[in-house]
């Protein structure tokens, strides 16, 4: 295997010139730096991971850790994670808690023994819910850099990117009661117990109460694919007037969309319908269902350009970072 010694003897450099032209330095001008890595491309040079992070006590790797990624949005913030890393130069490790506490605690243990330089999070279900967070303050306290976004813990002080699930879903809510002239609007919820589910129903409630309009909310408590569809279907059943749902998932927008077909409701003229999403989503439902657009790839590229700035300084003030969502209207609404 060549290395870097070799590599400055047959340029005659010093091993020191060929480092940094390799990292693309400033200090090196184009003309050596082109010399150096045409000369390693050639013998194939490739460099040591291992010394490397002995000199500079950097790995150049992030943790990721998801609570699933059959989610299409944690599927895209993963993916804008792993473009943003690649272009820094990192690599990353990623790790499912599969919505439990205890696969949490056992992955940032696994990662936080040298293997990574900081972490990116969104915390599982488990642990939300029962309010466990010393295996995240812990690895905080280690001075290990974590970055927390979508589902955070406020009691945390850590860089944070989030969605204002509050706003976003409150004028989703509006422009029904205003634009499509809806008055008995249903918000579908299989996520209530969440951070982010929690802020979307205080959303909606205020929307109505601010144009005297009743809540009305379906709460299907994480139930399975197919308790969601009898569920869906019931309530549509039993309460007629319904007149738009509210869906504040992934999933159960879609779901209300095929049930009401179902029951020969017209969609948008007797019901308007809009979830939670991403580009695609639109496509999965027929007719298009209108979404509120979470923005999940440029979510991944933020956090982890924020997560980097940390572990290169640890000195940096910390930060909350609300990257907007977007309203966007297809066929479900009038």
């Amino acid at each position: 295997m060549t290395t870097l010694k070799e590599l400055a003897a047959l340029l005659n450099i010093s091993v020191s010139t060929v480092s940094k032209a390799l990292n693309d330095s400033h200090e090196i001008s184009e003309k050596t730096r082109v010399r150096v890595k045409e000369l390693a491309t050639k013998l194939n040079y490739k460099p040591n991971r291992i010394a490397q992070q002995l000199k500079t006590n950097k790995s150049k790797t992030i943790g990721v850790i998801l609570p699933t990624v059959t989610n299409p949005f944690f599927a895209e913030v993963l993916h804008g994670i792993e473009m943003e890393a690649t272009r820094s130069g990192y690599d990353i490790i990623v790790c499912l808690s599969n919505e439990t506490l205890h696969k949490e605690k056992r992955s940032l243990e696994l990662l936080a023994n040298g293997s990574v330089d900081g972490f990116i999070i969104a915390v599982a279900r488990e642990s939300q819910v029962k309010g466990e967070i010393d295996h995240i303050v812990s690895t905080i306290n280690s001075k290990k850099p974590v970055l927390m976004f979508d589902r955070i813990v406020d009691d945390i002080e850590c860089n944070k990117v989030i969605v204002d699930d509050f706003q976003s879903v409150y004028d989703a809510t509006e422009h029904l009661i205003v634009n499509d002239k809806r008055k008995h609007i249903l918000m579908v919820s299989n996520i209530e117990e969440l951070s982010v589910g929690k802020l979307r129903i205080e959303g909606y409630a205020k929307a109505l109460k601010d144009h005297n309009l009743d809540v009305n909310i379906l709460n299907l408590d994480n139930a399975l694919d197919m308790d969601i569809e009898e569920k869906i279907c019931k309530y549509l059943k039993a309460n007629p007037s319904i007149d738009a749902i509210l869906s504040i998932d992934h999933v159960t927008g879609i779901v209300a969309i095929n049930m009401a077909k179902k029951l020969g409701i017209k969609i948008p003229e007797d019901l308007s319908v809009v979830g939670f999403g991403y580009e695609h989503t639109q496509v999965l439902s027929s007719p298009k269902i209108s979404i509120i657009h979470q923005k999940a790839h440029k979510i991944g590229e933020i956090s982890t350009k924020l997560l980097i700035d940390n572990i290169n300084n640890e000195d940096l003030e910390l930060q909350t970072i609300m990257v907007p969502s977007e309203l966007k209207l297809s066929e479900s609404v009038k």
